[in-house]
């Protein structure tokens, strides 16, 4: 068995799972860790090529393992699926993006930055609040209806008495 050359990652909220495999393929390491002692664990690791699937904090970890000199790769969960070989769990997708991100087809995703990340979360921020006062004035709109009272529908709502009308 020799050196550790590719490492699948997969990540969680407390505890993540790694497999490890070295040149020929062969198992060189599986198991759990906890979040406060991954960057530990991977410091004592020889640079190697780390998949990870593109999810919350992968960005995050990405550039941390990054930082060590390791070479990570973020792959879409959908592009990984296929490569679980038995049922859905950590240890599993963890070997299962090991072996997806080798693949030469393999497509990836972009590491962000944390100022790219700042204006995805701005954007992503914006529509919720968009959405939410949409539902929020269409609830209002609906309980005022059940009193008779009819607003017309946009942002202006009963602003002037005679844009309101008493529904029979």
């Amino acid at each position: 068995m020799g050196p550790v050359v590719t490492v699948g990652l997969d990540i969680a909220k407390s505890v993540f799972q790694v497999h490890g495999v070295d040149a020929g393929g062969e198992v060189v390491f599986r198991r759990q860790i906890r979040r406060a002692q991954l960057l530990r664990f991977f410091v004592d690791q020889p640079a190697c090529l780390v998949g990870i699937e593109a999810c919350a904090t992968a960005h995050y970890w990405a550039r941390e393992l990054s930082r060590l000199g390791h070479t990570v790769r973020l792959m879409p969960p959908s592009y990984v699926k296929p490569y679980v070989k038995r049922q859905k769990n950590d240890a599993a997708d963890a070997e299962a993006i090991c072996e997806a991100v080798t693949r030469p087809t393999m497509r990836f995703v972009e590491v962000k930055s944390p100022e790219q990340q700042s204006v995805m979360v701005l954007h992503r921020v914006r529509t919720m609040l968009m959405r939410q006062r949409i539902q929020l004035s269409n609830a209002i709109r609906g309980h005022m209806a059940e009193f008779g009272l009819v607003a017309p529908i946009g942002r202006g709502g009963p602003a002037e008495p005679d844009q309101v009308g008493r529904s029979g």
